[in-house]
């Protein structure tokens, strides 16, 4: 069996990572990955990490590149690789552009497609934009549907998929944070804490905020960094901000917190390092998908900085709380966990119910039975 696996960007390495590990380990499977760099320097970290040599690099990045542009791109380059290798199975990860054009090129060449994390919704296409259209289509061509949670399967059959090609994995970012946070704490982050004075013993409570999605763009984000900036005002908390490098992004940071006490802006981080700093945080502040899943993990309540999120479970299971980019809310509910003991507790304890660490297994055991 001839499998490829696509992916271009950091959270979509870090997901197929545990996936493309155990295929190659497999007998009886040819396993490649082909990548489209679309986000090249943040990618390139997560393959040294998971030690992931691609045989495929399109190296598609270009600064100021449209989504059609990009799109056209993955087209263009990626078919040749196809009509080479003539995999049996393609298989990509969540609903970046990535995904979108792999999944139809994958249709086109009637080549089975295997979506993982599937099912995921917010019922807005305009939240998150794109994302929400491309997980949409690629649900479409999909050969098999491999699910983290029973609600994302739900969403599914709703929509018309048939049960049996639905598989309840779990998600394979718990099988890559457990091995990532097994390693060594990186020097940098033990400094760092250190000089913050956030300690075991807490002397002070770290909050780590991570913002950066389209949506949020201009208005929602300068309110965010406005709830930022009131909430350092606190002098029992640190806050840390490892800043996008999306000029969108930087310009209103810069503008907002540069050289505001109790905040500090870091470069991205890659994810080792990233993952050690959600363990020694004391509250979670962002717009991201995966720290939604990650961060529950290490009991870490996260306050989500969107209007609406396509990972329910999180806010069923108390995980997570839906906050928006509104300052004042922003402040109010984080203020809340930071003086509320009995609510911090509600939100730390709860269990994760992204998946158990074995989500890999389950897939690669679906597509040989396929």
């Amino acid at each position: 069996m001839k499998i490829l696996s696509v992916f271009g960007t950091r959270p979509e390495a870090i997901k197929m990572a545990p996936i493309v590990r155990l295929l190659r380990q497999k007998e009886g499977i040819e396993a490649r990955v082909c990548v489209t760099a679309q986000h090249r320097q943040m990618l390139d970290q997560a393959l040294e990490l998971f030690d992931i040599k691609p045989e495929y690099d399109l190296d598609l990045m270009r600064e100021g590149q449209s989504l059609a542009q990009i799109s056209a791109r993955i087209f263009t380059h990626l078919e040749p690789i196809l009509e080479e290798f003539k995999p049996d199975w393609i298989l990509a990860v969540g609903d970046t552009t990535t995904v979108l054009t792999t999944s139809l090129l994958a249709f086109y060449r009637k080549i089975k497609f295997g979506h993982v994390e599937a099912g995921l919704r917010t019922h807005n296409k305009w939240h998150p934009f794109p994302e929400e259209i491309n997980r949409r289509l690629a649900t479409v061509t999909a050969e098999l549907h491999f699910a983290p949670t029973e609600w994302s399967k739900g969403n599914l059959i709703r929509e018309g998929v048939d049960e049996e090609k639905i598989h309840v994995t779990g998600n394979s970012v718990i099988d890559a944070l457990k091995f990532v946070a097994s390693q060594e704490v990186p020097s940098g982050i033990t400094a760092l804490l250190g000089n913050l004075g956030v300690t075991s013993q807490r002397n002070k409570r770290l909050i780590l905020v991570t913002a950066h999605r389209r949506e949020n763009f201009g208005e929602p984000m300068e309110n965010i960094y406005h709830a930022i900036k009131e909430l350092s005002s606190r002098s029992d908390v640190e806050i840390v901000y490892p800043v996008h490098l999306n000029p969108n992004v930087r310009e209103p940071v810069n503008r907002i917190l540069k050289g505001t006490s109790r905040i500090t802006l870091l470069p991205p981080l890659d994810y080792l390092p990233l993952v050690h700093l959600m363990k020694h945080a004391y509250l979670i502040l962002t717009d991201s998908g995966g720290i939604q899943e990650e961060a529950p993990t290490f009991g870490i309540p996260v306050l989500v900085l969107r209007e609406t999120t396509e990972r329910p479970e999180g806010i069923e299971a108390g995980t997570l709380k839906l906050v928006g980019t509104e300052t004042s809310r922003i402040v109010n509910e984080a203020s809340h966990l930071l003086e509320d003991p009995v609510a911090y507790a509600a939100m730390a304890k709860a269990a994760n119910p992204y998946g158990d660490g074995h989500a890999a297994e389950r897939i690669v055991g679906a597509l040989l039975k396929a």
